[in-house]
């Protein structure tokens, strides 16, 4: 098999459709022997900041000096960004071998998984095969049916913030997505859970108590910065000091959960000293959230995509731009809430620049413009990402700065005609 051959095999499977159930992808893993049983885990779930601490932690590990695998999802630009050991990609190679493995086993089964099955069996092999100490592993959708959930015992489980999203499959109150998100839990194993609300918060204390386990919620009332500029970030959490490169207050409330977890991992046996923690959090990259692209004018991407992230992106642009004319690039996907985002965002928009996301879910651009035409500002609308890129900056002149928003797939195509890849 070729690599352009797996991508489209991968590509070829039905992604949502199937009935929520840990039954394809144990099954196909059961043919494969079971790698997932030879390696060990941090699982995280949530709705927004797992990625950026999947990142953070995965950098801490390796730090440590544990052969670490990432697992996350979607990507930015390029697939094989979705599985990496140490920081490195899997290779077209690799990838192209362990899919004819899963496609082998997978086109003998009754019920074909889904293409986020077939890819999430194809990490498995591969960290096996690159003979991982652990693996930092997000979950795709929900948690109690994702089919990263089929590991067992992971050495702890992280629920990131939870919001509003995909609510036809996950439930449509905050309390009904945090049950799901809660279903990753395992008895005995400890839990790290993202300070917020409390009915929120009592979803997870119940399912604890329930299996046994301990559960950690970091302080955020002990977060403290001292100094925060578009260069990065040095802060404290309950005494001590650690610096980042991520911007955004978010960042800051990521960051205290990984923090917490390493200190979980630590009284667990893992061997995580101060200076890697660190270090790990120093070196951590996450892009495409909040990440500055240029400087001349300023241009801002964020994969951001319901209205918790644009709350996020608004309160960043406020804090780091203050004074400034932004011209703010979006591009949507018709299936998220993009009336309540755009609402969030105009607070902080002096003018609008929109296209379509590359995506078969990609909102026309017209019918976004149509939203943003009634807050009373200039919007422009664009064939194409490379034409919303020219138009933005052009709009913004060399006194303003743009902020492309609204969309993993809008971020990654505005990186790729920014240089970035």
């Amino acid at each position: 098999m070729e690599y352009k051959e797996a991508l489209a095999y991968l590509d070829g499977a039905h992604w949502f459709g199937a009935e929520p159930s840990l039954r394809r992808i144990s099954e196909l893993l059961d043919a494969l022997g079971d790698p997932q049983k030879k390696l060990r885990f941090v699982h995280i779930a949530g709705t927004n900041g797992k990625g950026s601490c999947a990142a953070m932690l995965s950098s801490v590990l390796r730090a440590a000096g544990y052969r670490t695998g990432l697992y996350t999802s979607p990507y930015l630009y390029r697939f094989s960004e979705r599985m990496q050991v140490n920081g490195e990609e899997i290779t077209p190679d690799a990838l192209a071998r362990c899919v004819a493995a899963v496609r082998d086993k997978a086109e003998k089964m009754d019920e074909h998984p889904t293409e986020f099955e077939l890819i999430t069996a194809t990490a498995m092999l591969w960290f096996v095969e690159e003979k991982c100490d652990v693996v930092v592993l997000e979950a795709g959708l929900g948690g109690r049916f994702d089919a990263t959930n089929i590991i067992e015992s992971p050495e702890c489980t992280i629920i990131m913030n939870i919001g509003l999203d995909h609510t036809h499959i996950l439930g449509d109150t905050l309390e009904a997505i945090a049950g799901e998100k809660a279903g990753i839990i395992k008895p005995g194993v400890p839990c790290v859970a993202y300070e917020q609300a409390d009915p929120i918060l009592e979803v997870f204390r119940r399912r604890c108590t329930e299996l046994g386990c301990a559960l950690t919620v970091p302080r955020f009332d002990a977060l403290s910065v001292e100094f925060d500029s578009l260069e990065g970030q040095v802060f404290s959490y309950r005494g001590d000091q650690f610096a980042l490169s991520l911007l955004g207050a978010h960042q800051r409330r990521n960051a205290a959960v990984a923090i917490e977890t390493a200190r979980v991992l630590t009284a667990s046996g893992w061997k995580i000293e101060q200076d890697a923690l660190e270090h790990g959090l120093y070196a951590a990259s996450w892009p495409g959230r909040f990440e500055v692209c240029a400087d001349d004018p300023y241009f801002i991407v964020d994969g951001g995509h319901n209205p918790q992230c644009a709350e996020a992106v608004r309160d960043s642009l406020l804090h780091y731009f203050p004074e400034t004319r932004r011209v703010l690039l979006l591009g949507v996907l018709r299936d998220k809430d993009y009336v309540r985002m755009a609402q969030i965002l105009d607070r902080v928009a002096d003018e609008y620049v929109c296209t379509a996301p590359e995506s078969s879910r990609a909102l026309p651009p017209e019918e976004l413009a149509s939203v943003l035409r009634g807050f009373d500002k200039p919007v422009t609308v664009c064939d194409s990402v490379s034409d919303a890129v020219f138009t933005a900056k052009d709009r913004a002149g060399d006194s303003g700065m743009v902020c492309a928003a609204g969309s993993v797939y809008l971020a990654g195509s505005v990186r790729y005609q920014l240089g970035m890849y």
